[in-house]
């Protein structure tokens, strides 16, 4: 080996370590990063989320919609479309689904009213617990012990001398 690939030999060495030094550090953060409190809690958020996306749907789709469905005279949300003309007569003609942007409008407005609700709740809980607390706050501090009026009332000419002695 001649003293050029030697030297770049030791080049690419170095590049490849700082390389692997930069990955450890991104390793090391990303590690940090997910063991935040606030990380876990937003994918437990998620998760319920997702879940509750769930129950919300099935209450759209097989009870909301059903009832507007026979209230307005038995029409099918989900099935609500037109068909539009096709430009090409080999292939199938789009088909504009309005209905199902319907359902998926009832089911924001589900959701909106569910997370609306759970909101009061826990302002209703937040304020509840803040009036315990300044109730417990405002009840009266226990007569004082004539000891400690005695000593207040020392303090209190004590304080009267040191500020009789300045000039």
């Amino acid at each position: 080996m001649n003293s050029k690939n030697k030297k770049q030999d030791k080049q690419d060495k170095k590049q490849l370590k700082k390389v692997l030094k930069n990955q450890a550090g991104i390793v090391r953060e990303f590690k940090e990063f997910i063991s935040r409190g606030s990380v876990v809690d937003l994918a437990v958020g998620i998760i319920i989320g997702s879940a509750f996306t769930a129950i919300v749907n099935s209450v759209v789709n097989n009870l909301i919609t059903p009832l507007l469905g026979v209230l307005i005279g038995g029409i099918d949300f989900s099935s609500l479309q037109i068909t539009l003309p096709s430009f090409f007569p080999e292939s199938e003609p789009p088909v504009f689904s309005y209905g199902v942007f319907i359902q998926a409008v009832i089911n924001f407005f589900i959701i909106a009213v569910c997370v609306f609700l759970i909101i009061k709740f826990m302002n209703t809980l937040k304020k509840k617990l803040e009036h315990e607390k300044k109730s417990d706050d405002s009840t009266p501090d226990p007569p004082k012990s004539p000891e400690v009026i005695l000593l207040e009332e020392i303090r209190d000419l004590l304080k009267k001398l040191d500020e009789e002695k300045k000039p």
